[in-house]
């Protein structure tokens, strides 16, 4: 079917970095849960594997 590969991924909002080099692989078949306190950048980083982010 399909897998993910994520490099390096950055995401700032102006001079403020949500997300700090991120690198994630998910094989095809593979379920994965993002787990961490509120505002450490899950939704941000699920959004920009969808393309609704920069």
């Amino acid at each position: 079917m399909a897998e993910v590969a994520v490099r390096d991924v950055f995401k700032s909002y102006g001079t403020v970095e949500v997300i700090h080099g991120v690198n994630v692989d998910i094989a095809d078949g593979e379920f994965v849960v993002l787990v961490g306190p509120s505002g450490c950048g899950k939704s941000t980083l699920l959004r920009m594997i969808a393309g609704l982010e920069e």
